[in-house]
């Protein structure tokens, strides 16, 4: 097992590397990349609901008491939103450190600059684009047809029906257990599955580095490095720093814990997608001592409320734009940008692309500018989206280890054999 594993993760990284290679050499083969890179990440998707859907049910029908439920929920909620503040706040405070816009002519490099103005900063009360809709968006939760949510691969839904099913079956006992009984051999078959499908995570990973080095080319980073170097720097820091220091607090080691999960790092840095590794990441947390019931729950719902990485994506973004057109803004409007980001943060899910459509939402709300100029970060969101993805990933284990921990069932034995070994 150890060999396969070292053997994979040499593989990606190969990969990778080839991938950069050939997106600058051939950069016509931009649009195969893509489709190759597409290909594998939706083999995983179509695992991704079954998988979430199964191992929720399976950890809750195993809770004896439904308060246990309700409290491990709640921590991680908590939790969640405590960590995603200070990531919002983080990026804040590095965006106006580095100041990353100053000295950037949208205009060369972007149509967008065409939309930018001089104008002093101010909130808005009024426009065409609807605001965020804090009620839509927890009614959006409830599935209308479970089905329709399992096509639409629905995350927040297929975990609101998972968790009714969990409780509906706990209640009945041992006449429940047959079907206990055949949900474990279902997960084994789709965690089985899951391991096939991996195998080819470096065509995935090639694919992806290839599509993202020949459709944009490296030449843009010129004069946008200071954005791209500001997530970098501060997704860095908040891993080692801010997790590291959670990782301390809690008696385990952040470095051992990224070293287990090397693998799925590489193949989220290959293929610009945390969701890429949904399943795995699972199995993972698992195999490091934390409890199913634990993981099933903590582990999906971080996909839509813990995205540490994309909310420090979000606001250093906000601040980039702002110092780009030439707007000023206030240490109050910059609190109420917080404020609205905490909120907007929410709905995006682990995919491709979701932080940069969560900025231009979040820009709707703020009116602070036309929404078309987020176009001036399209050629560099792809190289920014490997990093923000990375720290969702590692983020969404960390909790799900401090959750663990808190609920004493986190298997010190296991963590030891898996970070040993």
């Amino acid at each position: 097992m150890k060999k396969l594993s070292v053997n994979l993760t040499f593989q990606v990284i190969v990969a990778i590397v080839l991938g950069v290679l050939a997106g600058l050499l051939f950069p016509g083969f931009a649009p195969a990349a893509r489709l190759i890179s597409q290909t594998f990440i939706n083999m995983i998707n179509m695992l991704i609901a079954p998988i979430i859907f199964v191992t929720l049910i399976l950890g809750i029908a195993r809770m004896s008491d439904m308060k246990k439920l309700g409290r491990v929920g709640g921590k991680a909620l908590l939790y969640f939103e405590i960590i995603t503040t200070f990531s919002l706040a983080t990026g804040l405070i590095v965006a106006n450190l580095i100041r990353p816009g100053e000295g950037v002519d949208p205009s060369a490099i972007s149509p967008a600059g065409a939309a930018s103005g001089t104008r002093p900063l101010t909130f808005a009360t009024t426009g065409t684009t609807a605001p965020f809709d804090w009620m839509d968006f927890i009614a959006h939760i409830i599935p209308h047809n479970i089905f329709d949510s399992f096509a639409k691969g629905d995350i927040l839904q297929i975990l609101f029906f998972a968790i009714l099913f969990g409780i509906a079956l706990s209640r009945m006992g041992n006449f429940g257990q047959p079907l206990i009984t055949t949900f474990e051999r279902l997960s084994k078959v789709l965690f089985n599955m899951m391991e096939y499908i991996m195998r080819l995570a470096p065509i995935g990973a090639f694919g992806g580095m290839a599509f993202t080095v020949g459709n944009f080319g490296l030449k843009i980073l010129g004069p946008m490095s200071k954005a791209v170097l500001a997530v970098y720097l501060t997704c860095g820091l908040f891993v080692f720093v801010v997790l590291g220091l959670i990782a301390y607090y809690n008696k385990f080691s952040i470095l051992k814990y990224l070293r287990f999960i090397r693998e799925e790092i590489l193949i989220v840095y290959g293929t610009s997608s945390s969701e890429s590794v949904l399943p795995s990441m699972m199995q993972k947390m698992e195999q490091l001592g934390c409890s199913r019931s634990v993981v099933g729950l903590v582990i999906p719902t971080g996909y839509s409320f813990n995205l540490d990485g994309t909310s420090i994506y979000l606001s250093i973004a906000l601040v980039f734009l702002t110092q780009v057109f030439h707007l000023h803004m206030s240490l109050t409007q910059q609190l109420t940008a917080l404020g609205i980001l905490i909120v907007t943060s929410k709905g995006a899910a682990g995919v491709t692309g979701s932080g940069f459509i969560v900025l231009s939402s979040t820009l709707a709300v703020l009116k602070i500018m036309p929404v078309e100029n987020v176009a001036v970060l399209l050629g560099i969101d792809r190289f920014m989206s490997e990093a923000r993805s990375i720290t969702n990933l590692i983020g969404n284990g960390v909790a799900t280890i401090v959750i663990s921990k808190s609920e004493k069932e986190f298997d010190e034995s296991a963590y030891r054999r898996a970070t040993e070994t």
